[in-house]
């Protein structure tokens, strides 16, 4: 009787595990979506003001360079699973003004793809600023960063503050999760083999659509197109495994957050107060711990309001660096373009 029960509870688990080995594949076959061509992304997403920089070998960077050589630089980074783009209406605004704008795809992002180390953490972001500033010769300059890159930003500010004149935190992450508490899901997922291979192949653009407008209290920016751009940048190929194995190394603190009160660079603290991703409440975290910080707080904007409300958002970081900016320093050559 011990060895039937036995048999059948092997048995069991033998038929548990073909169906749910069938549900993945029935998964995959309705929802995997596919890569989409590199010629095919930058024929679209990239403009005249593209160049594709190789920082370390392997490592090709998407990059805009905008507005006069002369003006003082002003560099932005994006958010986790954003790209450059989300920064196009700070910087029309922003070269019209006679600043010079410098923003790019972080590794994994946007037409820039993965990295061949595989490291993405804070850490190795903030190592890829560091390198693009260098490249261009920026010996001083003004720093700002939404959300995962607000993080990246802060970060080197405590590490180079005699290279900034102004910080520009939008929305940023980098606030240490409570002692004891769990990753979010789709961080603690992006660890279990079965589920990050889902995750690097299963992207309904429904799932975008729907992440998109949860990020966002000015739903009128959520166009068909915008999602679309999303959605697309997403599946450069290589992108959404690199994203896994983002999430799968995010540590949660990674102890940078103590060097804030030491950090003498004038901040400006920008945030939407209907964020839903990162609330408001870490923008008062944040104005604790670097001294001076001057904080704006927009009513009825969200995680993005450099893309919800640009010329509302702008009108601090223009105050910001009208008091800040200092002479540049002569042009350095331009970079060298890795269109091939």
């Amino acid at each position: 009787m011990a060895a039937d029960k036995k048999r059948n509870w092997w048995r069991g688990l033998g038929y548990g595990l073909a169906v749910f080995a069938g549900l993945i594949a029935v998964l995959w076959a309705v929802f995997a979506t596919p890569d989409i061509p590199v010629d095919t992304l930058r024929a679209k997403y990239a403009t005249a003001a593209s160049q594709f920089v190789e920082l370390t070998p392997g490592t090709v960077i998407h990059v805009r360079d905008e507005g006069p050589r002369a003006g003082f630089p002003v560099v932005l980074v994006h958010g986790s699973n954003a790209s450059l783009h989300t920064w196009e209406p700070w910087t029309q605004r922003l070269t019209a003004k006679g600043y010079r704008v410098i923003s790019l795809d972080l590794p994994a992002h946007g037409l820039s793809g993965p990295m061949p180390q595989g490291f993405y953490t804070s850490t190795a972001y903030v190592g890829i600023v560091e390198a693009l500033v260098d490249r261009l010769g920026l010996t001083r300059f003004a720093l700002g960063g939404n959300s995962m890159g607000g993080g990246v930003a802060w970060r080197y500010a405590v590490r180079h503050p005699d290279r900034l004149s102004a910080l520009i935190l939008v929305d940023a992450s980098g606030k240490p999760m409570a002692k004891g508490s769990a990753p979010p899901l789709g961080f603690r997922l992006a660890r279990v083999p079965v589920a990050r291979d889902i995750l690097a192949t299963i992207t309904p653009r429904s799932l975008i659509e729907r992440s998109f407008k949860q990020s966002v209290s000015n739903q009128a920016i959520a166009t068909p197109a915008m999602v679309d751009r999303y959605w697309e940048l997403l599946r450069y190929p290589g992108n959404r495994r690199a994203t896994v194995q983002r999430f799968g190394q995010y540590s949660g603190d990674d102890g940078a957050a103590g060097k804030l009160k030491g950090l003498a660079v004038p901040t400006l603290i920008l945030w939407g107060r209907e964020d839903k991703l990162i609330p408001v409440s870490v923008a008062a975290w944040f104005s604790q711990k670097i001294p001076g910080a001057r904080v704006t707080i927009l009513d009825g904007i969200g995680h993005i309001p450099m893309e919800e409300a640009p010329d509302r958002s702008l009108v601090p970081v223009l105050e910001l660096l009208a008091r800040t900016t200092a002479p540049t320093p002569a042009p350095a050559p331009p970079l060298a373009d890795q269109r091939g």
